[in-house]
C-alpha cells in the first residue's frame, strides 16, 4: 500500500482519487536500465506516484521515434505491481489528426506499451483550432469501447476548452474533466489567471500541474542539453535567474529545489496530482518529501515563493 502522506484527490466529479504524484514518459524510460525502471515502478507505488503517463513520441514536434513507452510497458509487466495500484493515463496527439484517427493513434499506443487500455487520458496542443463536434465525438467513442474512462486537455486556448465544455453538454456526452497545464513556482498565469480560474474554482475541472521544473532548469538551475517544453512567453531566461532564490528557499524548508517545486503546485487547490519526470530512484525519493511539506508548511511555502512569479505579464488564456 502507498505511504499516505498526502491526501489524494480525484481528476473528476465522483472519479476515484488518484495519487498526488505522477511520472512522465518524455526523456524518462529511455534514460535508465530495465532493472533501474522496474525499481522505480515499485517504488512510485509505495511512494502514492503510481500514476503513469505514458504517450508515444511519434509527430508533429515530438517526431522522435521515441521507445520510451515500449521501455515502460516491458517495466510494468517485469515489476510485477497489480494493475488496480496504478493509474495510466495515455495521449492523443492533434498534429496530424483527424487524418491519424484517435481510434488508431490510442490502439497502435496500447500495444506498443502492452495494455489493454487507459485509466484517462489526454488530448495535446494544436497549432490550429480542432474540430471540436469531431473531437468531442471521437474521445466519446473511445470511451464507450472501454479504452478510457475520462480525458483531459493539454495547454489548450480558454476558448476552445469551453467549446469543448459546451459541445460535450450539447451532444450529452463527457467532456473535459482535468487541464493539463504549464504550472510551477515561475508559470502561474494559466493556471491561476482569469482563464481557467473559474472552472478550477467551481469544480469543472481540476489541474494537473506539468512541466513544473520547467525542463530541469528549476530543479537544477542547469538547462538541459536535450529538448524541453515550449518556453511559452520567451521569458526562459528570466526563470533561470530565479533558481538561487528557489535554491535558498528550498534550503530554509530542508528540501530540494524539485520538491519545493512540486509542493508549490499542491498549495493550490484545484491540483489534483503534479506530473514531473524522474530518471532515477534518488529522484523520485527526494521528490516525495513534496507531500509532506505541502501537507505541513503549504501557506508557507506559497508565501516564500511570492517573488518568483515570472510570467506575471504571459497572457492567461494560453494563447501564444
Amino acid at each position: 500500500m502507498p505511504e499516505s502522506t498526502y491526501p489524494r484527490k480525484s481528476l473528476r466529479v465522483g472519479g476515484s482519487p488518484v495519487p498526488p504524484l505522477a511520472l512522465g514518459s518524455w526523456n524518462t524510460w529511455d534514460r535508465m536500465g530495465p532493472d533501474e525502471a522496474v525499481a522505480l515502478i515499485r517504488r512510485a507505488v509505495d511512494l502514492d506516484a503510481g500514476f503513469f503517463d505514458v504517450a508515444y513520441y511519434n509527430m508533429g514536434p515530438h517526431a522522435e521515434n521515441s521507445k520510451t513507452d515500449i521501455l515502460f510497458g516491458q517495466a510494468l509487466r517485469a515489476s510485477g505491481v497489480d494493475r488496480a495500484d496504478i493509474v495510466l493515463c495515455g495521449k492523443l496527439w492533434l498534429w496530424d489528426w483527424p487524418n491519424q484517427g484517435f481510434r488508431a493513434q490510442l490502439v497502435e499506443s496500447l500495444q506498443r506499451a502492452g495494455l489493454d487500455r487507459f485509466d484517462t487520458l489526454v488530448v495535446g496542443d494544436y497549432l490550429d483550432a480542432p474540430d471540436m463536434p469531431r473531437l468531442v465525438t471521437e474521445v466519446n467513442e473511445l470511451i464507450a469501447e472501454g479504452f478510457v474512462d475520462s480525458w483531459g486537455i493539454n495547454n489548450w486556448r480558454i476558448e476552445h476548452t469551453r467549446e469543448a465544455l459546451a459541445e460535450a453538454a450539447e451532444q450529452g456526452a463527457a467532456g473535459p474533466v482535468f487541464a493539463q497545464l504549464k504550472y510551477g513556482i515561475a508559470r502561474r498565469s494559466m493556471a491561476e489567471g482569469d482563464a481557467y480560474g473559474p472552472l478550477f474554482a467551481d469544480g469543472t475541472l481540476t489541474l494537473q500541474a506539468s512541466d513544473v521544473f520547467e525542463g530541469g532548469i528549476l530543479a537544477t538551475g542547469r538547462a538541459p542539453e536535450r529538448k524541453i517544453g515550449a518556453d511559452v512567453g520567451g521569458i526562459r531566461e528570466q526563470i533561470a535567474a530565479v533558481f538561487p532564490e528557489v535554491a535558498r528557499i528550498a534550503g530554509e524548508f530542508g528540501v530540494t529545489p524539485a520538491a519545493l517545486g512540486i509542493a508549490f503546485c499542491l498549495t493550490n487547490p484545484a491540483t489534483a496530482n503534479v506530473l514531473f519526470g524522474a530518471s532515477r530512484l534518488s529522484q523520485l525519493e527526494q521528490n516525495h518529501a513534496a507531500l509532506a511539506l505541502a501537507r505541513d508548511h503549504g501557506a508557507e511555502v506559497r508565501d516564500a515563493l511570492a517573488a518568483c512569479w515570472v510570467d506575471r505579464d504571459v497572457r492567461a488564456d494560453g494563447v501564444w
